[in-house]
């Protein structure tokens, strides 16, 4: 299955009840895109083919945990 929504998925407004920064987000969801690229982990039931729309997912499900300083 692909995502053929590009950018509409997931909606930003969930993203933003779990992580209520649009800044907050954006550095959250590139670490964790990051992370997925360098250990070249792949995650099977993500609807996203791109590392970010994989880990913004990750995000939502709540399988993500993120410390803000």
């Amino acid at each position: 299955m692909s995502n053929k929504d590009g950018l509409r998925y997931p909606s930003i407004d969930a993203l933003l009840d779990k992580i209520p920064s649009k800044y907050k987000l954006v550095y959250a969801a590139s670490k964790v895109a990051r992370l997925l690229e360098e250990a070249n982990l792949e995650v099977e039931d993500s609807i996203s083919e791109k590392s970010i729309g994989v880990a913004l997912e990750e995000i939502i499900a709540g399988r993500v945990t993120i410390e803000f300083e």
